[in-house]
């Protein structure tokens, strides 16, 4: 599955576009402008994306991906 399809199944479960997703992060001190914020770890974001949204681990580590930059 591409890193688009991943994003694209995410939106359609979860309502949410990766703007989003960005935001929400930020919100949650979890980003900053430059990426992750240091000392917050994969886990950390992993977990709350699980609990709060029902994603799967490999969801989770796209949405991981696209807070860290990757673009496709």
């Amino acid at each position: 599955m591409s890193f688009q399809a991943y994003l694209d199944n995410i939106q359609s479960k979860t309502g949410k576009t990766p703007a989003d997703f960005k935001a929400l992060a930020a919100a949650k001190g979890f980003t900053t402008a430059n990426g992750i914020a240091p000392g917050v770890k994969a886990t950390q974001i992993t977990d709350w994306l699980k609990a709060e949204f029902n994603l799967g681990h490999g969801h989770a580590m796209a949405i991981f991906a696209l807070l860290k930059g990757k673009t496709e």
